[in-house]
């Protein structure tokens, strides 16, 4: 582990940063060893602080999460996976926490993208969140529900990996926002013509 001036490792600080804290700190406890380029070369002291200033402030009873994707990648140890980013696809997952059961529950939503004017910066706004279904099972007894995050249910929302620029999504307050990174195979194989 990297250490840092205050003596902590980078993992235990950002675990003691995380207790409670919401996603804006998280990032920000994040970025700061890169800032201070704490442990790393000089290149690392280049990489400038995340600006936020072009983005509209997020309206009334909404928040906008930012998700910042890492420049250079580990390379994969499955030679099959493309390891050009070109290649790679970012899936964003809304969703929010849940009592939940043996029952099945989802909610919809629509993913509506914007264009920030001046710039021309892709934004996403989540739009039209419906109520929570379930479905009606009985469940065995004694068996206990859970906290778990549901996802939006509605196809998967995929955007290009693009290191240069943050995905900015806004969401109404209640949900929560995650992503996973989609990476191709090498391979092209060929279609049939029938």
């Amino acid at each position: 582990m990297l250490p840092v001036r205050s003596g902590r490792s980078v993992a235990s600080r950002l675990r003691f940063l995380s207790c409670g804290a919401g996603p804006a700190v998280l990032l920000a406890a994040a970025l700061v060893p890169l800032q201070l380029g704490v442990g790393l070369g000089g290149a690392a002291r280049a990489i400038p602080r995340l600006d936020l200033t072009p983005y509209p402030a997020p309206a009334t009873g909404e928040r906008r999460w930012v998700i910042q994707l890492p420049g250079v990648l580990p390379a994969s140890s499955d030679n099959k996976v493309s390891p050009t980013p070109s290649d790679w696809r970012v899936e964003v997952i809304i969703g929010r926490d849940l009592e939940v059961d043996c029952n099945t529950r989802r909610f919809g939503g629509k993913v509506r993208s914007e264009t920030l004017p001046g710039l021309g910066y892709p934004i996403y706004r989540v739009k039209e969140v419906g109520p929570v279904v379930s479905t009606r099972m009985a469940c065995a007894p004694g068996s206990a529900s859970r906290k778990a995050f549901v996802p939006m249910g509605s196809k998967p929302f995929v955007v290009p990996y693009n290191a240069s620029l943050p995905i900015v999504i806004y969401a109404p307050k209640d949900l929560d926002v995650r992503w996973r990174l989609w990476k191709a195979e090498r391979v092209q194989r060929p279609a049939n013509v029938l």
